[in-house]
């Protein structure tokens, strides 16, 4: 007789694969799992009987056109909510358990309120947001623009939003919501979704590096998102590079490239249209913030050796036209250093995408996924035909 733990291995194995590759035959789950047909039938009809998977006709498989049955996970059983606070907006994602999203909403962030405000305030936009799902909301996941220590989630250094890390915050937000929240730093978030759905779904080592009203660095080995005991694994803008030891956040940022520009005399509503500006007294500015990004890139190749780093958050976008020259110019700096560097495929629906990711992860776990099984889900495809520019747009 099948012990406990094999039990458990077999029928994580099984659910993994149809979240993977759904909708999938039995004889394929077994082909491919390597899991005997008696195993794998008896481990799909469990999870049938739970409500987990659905049954379908596939494709016709003999000159008859008898179809072999198929199963997917039943996606309508359940919905999770990704949400990506930002110093400027927050932006929100609602999807079923095959990780299909079903809406989404940016808005801006309403960062004079204090805490317990900023707590009501974000809880209501979720339950909003979720609508007629709330009885099947299955978890929400939260990106925050600071690093978080996730023993205690402690949040500290996220000087674009202050009130998130007051202890208040989180656990006024879950008191509105009625639920626990998974919690991590916004960039954590934005490179779980590029490795999943994104820049880096090849990869196994990537960075990513958010670029915004600050500076954040998300960093995955072995595609597991790697944080360290504080939550500060990668936070580069800390790095005394600058003039007189000024801190690299303060050149890379929007605030500190705005600042920049006004001290030519030039002003900007973002920081972005600095980039985009034709203007040659902008030169300067262009090349000293290029510098002091050569500068955390070739920090993330010889602190991490990735495969990929991802650019992304809102001054991301303009940098896409020198993405050739700053490669080109990483590898004059570290000629052995094999990182390329790519632009966010999801824009700014990373960090909400990557909270979907993180929330379906929860899910999961509760569905019976080993921890060894999550890296495999869900699928990379899944936001095959979604309109991601009208999923950003929606007020």
């Amino acid at each position: 007789m099948e012990s406990r733990a094999p039990r458990a291995a077999n029928r994580s194995t099984v659910l993994a694969h149809v979240l993977t590759h759904g909708p999938v035959s039995r004889t394929a789950i077994g082909h491919e799992t390597d899991l005997s047909p008696a195993t794998v039938s008896r481990i799909v009809e469990q999870l049938l009987d739970e409500g987990l998977l659905t049954e379908t006709d596939g494709a016709p498989t003999t000159n008859r056109g008898r179809r072999a049955t198929q199963v997917a996970i039943a996606a309508g059983r359940g919905v999770v909510c990704g949400v990506d606070v930002g110093g400027s907006n927050v932006r929100l994602v609602v999807a079923d358990l095959a990780a299909r999203p079903l809406t989404g909403r940016t808005v801006p962030t309403p960062a004079d309120y204090d805490a317990p405000r900023l707590a009501q305030w974000l809880a209501d936009l979720i339950m909003r947001t979720v609508a007629a799902d709330r009885e099947r909301l299955d978890c929400v996941a939260v990106g925050l623009p600071g690093a978080v220590r996730q023993g205690d989630r402690a949040v500290s250094n996220a000087p674009n939003l202050p009130q998130v890390e007051d202890p208040l915050f989180l656990r006024l937000l879950e008191k509105h919501l009625g639920a626990a929240v998974e919690v991590d730093n916004d960039s954590n978030y934005a490179l779980l979704g590029e490795l999943r759905f994104g820049a880096a779904r090849d990869a196994q080592t990537a960075v990513m590096l958010t670029i915004g009203a600050g500076l954040g660095a998300g960093v995955a080995i072995d595609r597991r998102l790697f944080r360290g005991r504080s939550g500060l694994v990668g936070e580069f803008g800390h790095l005394p590079a600058g003039p007189l030891g000024a801190p690299l956040e303060r050149i890379i940022s929007g605030s500190g490239i705005l600042a920049r520009a006004r001290e030519l005399g030039l002003s900007f509503d973002n920081a972005a249209d600095v980039f985009r500006s034709a203007d040659p007294r902008l030169a300067p500015v262009k090349q000293y913030v290029e510098q002091a990004l050569l500068v955390v890139l070739t920090a993330a190749v010889v602190a991490y050796e990735p495969e990929v780093i991802v650019l992304g958050g809102g001054v991301s976008h303009a940098l896409t036209p020198d993405l050739v020259r700053l490669r080109g110019r990483l590898h004059e700096i570290v000629p052995a250093a094999e990182a390329a560097v790519h632009g966010a495929e999801l824009g700014d629906l990373s960090g909400a995408l990557g909270a979907v990711v993180a929330a379906l992860h929860t899910a999961y776990r509760r569905l019976g996924l080993a921890e060894a099984d999550l890296a495999r889900v869900p699928q990379p495809d899944a936001l095959a035909g979604c309109d991601l520019p009208a999923l950003a747009d929606h007020a």
